[in-house]
């Protein structure tokens, strides 16, 4: 089953259980490491970032994606 065939059936669910399947991506998403590469495109952003609100969220991201959910740094 491809991506696509299982992003149609999510859309098919009834809206309860449609967003149940996007908590649990979130969750997931928010509990794995991030890749280098993501590593290195949030750090960017974090530096290109003007709002220092902006920034400090990026750098929170990086660390969770760094470190995973809790941090031990």
């Amino acid at each position: 089953m491809t991506a696509v065939e299982i992003i149609e059936q999510i859309k098919r669910l009834p809206r309860e259980e449609r967003d149940q399947v996007i908590e649990f991506a979130r969750h997931a998403a928010e509990n794995r490491p991030l890749s280098p590469e993501e590593l290195g495109a949030l750090a960017q952003r974090m530096v290109d970032a003007r709002d220092p609100a902006e920034a400090d969220r990026l750098q929170e991201e990086i660390v969770r994606g760094f470190y995973g959910p809790e941090s031990h740094a």
